[in-house]
Order: structure tokens, then sequence, then C-alpha cells
């Protein structure tokens, strides 16, 4: 007789009352299969919601967190126009999923949906959730990357079409754990930086130096169609006039040697393969002045990659949709700041899941032979 793959049905199925001799062995249970088949829709459940307005409705409607439930899916769906037995289906998802509240057939936000789903949630992901996992059918034909060792539709193609929702979707993040590296790396200690912020996205990390140290200018780079956003970033925040853009490939753009006091390179080497990224930290080593620090942010995979599943898996986005894009650990980033000269390596994380090493450019080159 089958086995039932269903865990809630294993529970019961025990040998008191199927009538089967009696077994030490108790099979595994298979969450973690379905935990991975629910995911699919899990995120789709989460994507459409934000398609729909959904967060931002209640948030409208005044169902916050710590509020009672008084919202109903007939009256959501009457505001948002759609079917609203559909509605609850969704509401209920999402309630199962834990992104709302319910309590007797009436729905508010939690924390997590007014922090992170909400368009003008303190730490709003609201615009990152849809292009998170890069191009879906990538996903899909995920077997056929692993066979030929590169994807079919590598987002190399058209990098700028990839990249410019996703820095934008993260720059709030990114400013986040920027900023509160300073704690521990105290950029805010310094004078009048120059700072050189490579393949700068949204440039955050610029944002945060710029905004922290009054006397600071920074050069920024990224592709055309995708530097733009980083244009729009540094005038929101104010520190615009202050900032040079430099449009480009990173690994030709024309660099001054030994002209800046910080390099940045945020979220860039897992896109580059372990050759690009090395080319990547010798640019950087050779643009920074002695002493100088090189800030490298990224996930990073830990010695057991169970450890670090976050790091594991947006690596993987990357392998997904990248010619070269890898997951890298810690160890080889290490390796190779090393094998670039750098110094006094140390390895942060200013907030959960955002890894940063910083590495100093020694004063004297280091002597070569015994």
């Amino acid at each position: 007789m089958a086995d039932s793959p269903y865990p809630e049905l294993k529970k019961s199925h025990v040998p008191e009352r199927v009538g089967r001799p009696w077994t030490d062995y108790k099979p595994p249970p298979s969450a973690p299969v379905w935990a991975v088949i629910s995911g699919f829709g899990s995120y789709h459940v989460l994507v459409a919601a934000l398609e729909l307005g959904v967060f931002d409705a209640l948030a409208a409607r005044g169902a916050a967190p710590g509020v009672p439930p008084v919202e109903t899916a007939k009256g959501l769906a009457e505001s948002l126009g759609v079917s609203a037995p559909h509605l609850e289906a969704l509401l209920d998802s999402l309630a199962v999923l834990g992104l709302l509240e319910r309590v007797g057939g009436r729905y508010s936000l939690n924390d997590p949906a007014a922090r992170y789903l909400t368009t003008d949630g303190a730490a709003s992901m609201a615009s990152l959730v849809p292009v998170a996992p890069g191009p879906l059918d990538n996903w899909s034909r995920l077997a056929d990357t692993i066979r030929a060792g590169r994807p079919a539709e590598a987002i190399d193609n058209d990098p700028a079409d990839f990249y410019r929702p996703l820095v934008e979707g993260t720059f709030t993040t990114m400013l986040r754990a920027a900023t509160r590296a300073d704690f521990q790396v105290r950029y805010s200690a310094m004078t009048a930086p120059r700072v050189l912020d490579l393949g700068a996205g949204g440039a955050p990390w610029a944002v945060a130096v710029l905004k922290a140290c009054p006397g600071a200018t920074a050069v920024i780079n990224d592709l055309d169609g995708v530097i733009e956003v980083a244009q729009r970033t540094t005038a929101e925040h104010g520190v615009a006039d202050r900032c040079e853009f430099r449009p480009g490939d990173f690994h030709t753009i024309e660099i001054e040697s030994e002209g800046y006091d910080m390099v940045v390179l945020g979220h860039v080497c897992r896109t580059e393969g372990p050759v690009g990224a090395r080319q990547l930290i010798a640019r950087a080593a050779d643009a920074l002045r002695p002493e100088g620090r090189l800030l490298l942010a990224d996930y990073f995979v830990a010695p057991e990659p169970q450890w670090s599943p976050h790091s594991v898996l947006m690596g993987m986005t990357m392998m997904a949709s990248t010619i070269h894009g890898f997951p890298i650990t810690a160890a080889q980033v290490a390796e190779w700041l090393r094998d670039a000269g750098f110094e006094t390596l140390r390895l942060i994380e200013p907030i959960g899941h955002q890894f940063v090493y910083t590495a100093t450019k020694p004063l004297k080159p280091r002597a070569e032979g015994p």
C-alpha cells in the first residue's frame, strides 16, 4: 500500500489505526518538498496582491497594524473593482502566508505588510518583489541552463533593462545597509573623502557617504539606462551637486590611479564570475590611494551553504539569468582581496543578510619573495 505524501496524513496513518504490524521506522515528513512546491504559487499570490494594490488599499482604509480588523473582502473588492470571491481567496492566502491579519472574515495589515509591502512603507519592498527573481522564464528552463552551462536568455544581452527595475527596488534596503555600516566602518569620521562607486545602481553607498560627510565627493558609474536611477536618487537626497556620473562598463571606463579614498563594489561581484570579480577588485586596488578602503558588499555563501540559504539562492538567481553569475563564498572573496594586495580584512553585517567586506590598501606594496 503506497504511503501518503501529505504530512498531515502521516500523523494519522499510524500502525494502531491502519492495522499494519508495528515498526519503529517512521518516514520523514514531506513538508520541505511541499514548501518548495507551494513556493511558486505563494510568490504569485504576493505579486498579484501588489499588482492589485491590496496593501495600499488596506492602508488607505485604516486597516493598520494594532487595529482590530474591520475590512471585509467584499468592501475591499468594491474599492479595487475586482471579484469579491476571488479577492477573498487571495486575502486568505496572504493571511496563511503571514502577510495579512485575518479575524472573523475581516482583514488588516500586519507589521510585515505595513513595513515592507505598502509603497510608502518604512522599508518598502513593493517594487522589488516583482523583479527580484529575474526573468521568470529562465527559472522554468533552469535544467537547460545547467546542461548547457549558460542561460538560454541571458540578461547580459540587455542588462540595463534587467538591472534598472532591480536597483530601483533594492535602493531602500541597500541605503539602510550602507547607512548602518557607518557604525562599524566610521566613514563619517573622514573629512573629505573621494568615493568611487562602480556598478552603483541607485548609488545607495555613495548617497550614504555623501550625506554623512559634507565635504565628500563621488564618482558614480553604471551602464547607460541604469545610471539615470543614480542621478535621480542623488538629486532626491540633495547630494547630486557633489557627484560626477560616468556611464559605461566598469571593466573598461577610465579610472584615475590612486585617486580615491574609498571604492565601493556593491552587489556586482557575484554577477561577474571569478575572473571578472578579480578584475574589478584589481581595478579598485589601483584606484585607491595608500590606506584607502574597499567596501565590497554582496551575499556571501558560508562554509556550509545551509548556514546561508539567502546567499545561496541570491547566487542562484544570478546563475539562472547571467552568463558569468554564480554564488560566491566568503572564503573566495577573502582570497581575491588578499591576492590583490589588500590587508586588514573585516566582514560586517550592517543589517540582516547584507554583508560587507572592508579591506585596506597597504601604505607600501607587500614585499615579494622570502
